[in-house]
């Protein structure tokens, strides 16, 4: 009886079978900030609706229209994980430059003070030399075989 429960407990333990419970749990998660995350869309795109009744605030409506769009990109951007188990950098990237282009144009280039301008910019290049770069390196790392630690060189 005894080496019956100690067998239960080590196919418990397994690697393999705590890994798999844990990229399912991962996945409840993300699905979770999917709904979350569609239900913030349909509140914001209802609020945006409702202030058309009101005279329009440019400034406002582009704001509200920008951060849907955000809010779209980052939808897909869970989605593309649910479904690759990976994150896409150049998503990623997008979604931060319009983000940073947003809060500019919610607070106005006139209003932001002349060193976030210059630090802003810096990063929005910084931003675009990585989006430049994705291709290349996506192309630099297909060249490259990674082998798996259990791999020797006799298997190849």
């Amino acid at each position: 009886m005894p080496k019956r429960v100690i067998i239960e407990v080590q196919g418990w333990f397994k690697r393999e079978r705590i890994v798999s419970n844990l990229e399912l749990f991962q996945d409840f998660i993300v699905i979770a900030l999917c709904l979350v995350l569609f239900g913030v869309m349909l509140i914001r795109l209802g609020d945006m609706f409702l202030s058309f009744l009101h005279p329009l605030d440019l400034r406002e409506v582009t704001s509200d229209i920008l951060f849907i769009l955000i809010l779209v990109e980052l939808f897909r951007l869970l989605l593309d994980y649910l479904q690759e188990q990976r994150i896409s950098v150049g998503a990623a990237v997008e979604i931060t430059i319009v983000s940073a282009l947003r809060e500019v144009i919610l607070r106005g280039v006139l209003e932001i003070p002349r060193d976030q301008i210059l630090a802003i910019s810096v990063f929005l290049i910084v931003l675009a030399g990585i989006l430049a770069a994705l291709p290349w390196m996506s192309r630099f790392f297909e060249g490259v075989k990674i082998l798996a630690p259990e791999t020797n060189e006799e298997q190849l």
